[in-house]
């Protein structure tokens, strides 16, 4: 039986094109796995990978790639918007088709293993794979970035899972681990008022006491002019993209700010489309099967 894994890396360069296509080189080219897409965010200075395939020769695809930017990307030069810890920032497997959670989980535990001995990377496994509940998040694991985490990886409580007890001096840490489709969705808001915008941000995410399946922050978008409400939610079917939308929104009007725009970073489920699309529609009784491309893949 055919087994197919997401693996979507997030890499700390978004704005040399050539140390861009080092990397997602090491994605093409291979039998059994393909490159579904990639994308750079100058701003966010940040490249982010969608690639799928036959495990074991993803788990190949991303050690190389893993490889080539620890040797391309010195993070003490490193500026940008999106908050980071590593020349791999993170590293999430999802299961796809004919493969368990579980299954994903010993995988990322393979390539954290891996890369930490052949690089003398730090690996931290979060989420699903997470040695501990306080590293499930992100977030968390992330808290002081490439330049607290010196001082963080000191405490014996942040100790990482593989490789040596302090960053690598280029290439920083990496969190890797199995975890559930995201949607990596962004708002856009007619403001450049940094502070406003995060005013907004901490009211959406669940941790200022907004939707439960999302962590939000702000950002400024400088040759824009504008500022952007920048989201992941973890669980698009309990956490719609239309909820995130309109709680934006609702948290926009109090100081006056429009939405000019919004964006969806990499690739996103079809459902996650169509759930938000029966939403503005006002469809009724809509289902998935009503979707053409829904009933050819069947």
């Amino acid at each position: 039986m055919y087994k197919i894994m997401e693996c979507v890396p997030n890499f700390s360069e978004g704005r040399d094109k050539q140390k861009i296509e080092k990397i997602v080189d090491c994605f093409r080219g291979r039998d059994n796995l393909k490159l579904l897409d990639y994308s750079n965010d100058e701003d966010h200075n940040r490249l982010v990978v969608t690639v799928v395939g036959e495990p074991y020769e993803l788990i190949d695809a991303i050690v190389d790639a893993i490889g080539n930017a620890v040797d391309l990307i010195d993070m003490n030069v490193h500026k940008g918007q999106h908050p980071r810890m590593g020349a791999v920032d993170v590293v999430p497997f999802i299961p796809i088709k004919n493969i368990t959670m579980d299954e994903a989980i010993d995988f990322s535990k393979i390539v954290g293993q891996t890369v930490a001995e052949k690089f003398d990377l730090p690996v931290y496994l979060y989420e699903k794979s997470a040695s501990d509940l306080n590293r499930e998040n992100l977030a968390v694991i992330r808290k002081g970035e490439f330049e607290g985490m010196e001082e963080k990886m000191k405490l014996p409580e942040w100790q990482p899972d593989y490789g040596p007890l302090e960053p690598h001096p280029t290439a920083g840490v990496v969190a890797i681990g199995a975890r559930m489709p995201l949607v990596a969705y962004n708002v856009n808001l007619g403001t450049n008022n940094l502070e406003i915008t995060t005013a907004i941000a901490k009211k959406v995410r669940h941790i200022g006491g907004g939707l439960h399946f999302c962590k939000a922050m702000a950002v400024s978008i400088e040759n824009r002019n504008i500022t952007q409400v920048s989201m992941n939610l973890t669980n698009f079917t309990l956490t719609a993209i239309y909820r995130a939308h309109e709680l934006v929104r609702i948290e926009a009007n109090r100081y006056g700010v429009a939405i000019v725009g919004a964006e969806i970073v990499g690739l996103v489920p079809m459902a996650a489309l169509i759930d938000t699309a029966a939403y503005y529609l006002g469809l009724e009784n809509f289902s998935m099967k009503q979707v053409l491309e829904t009933r050819l893949m069947e």
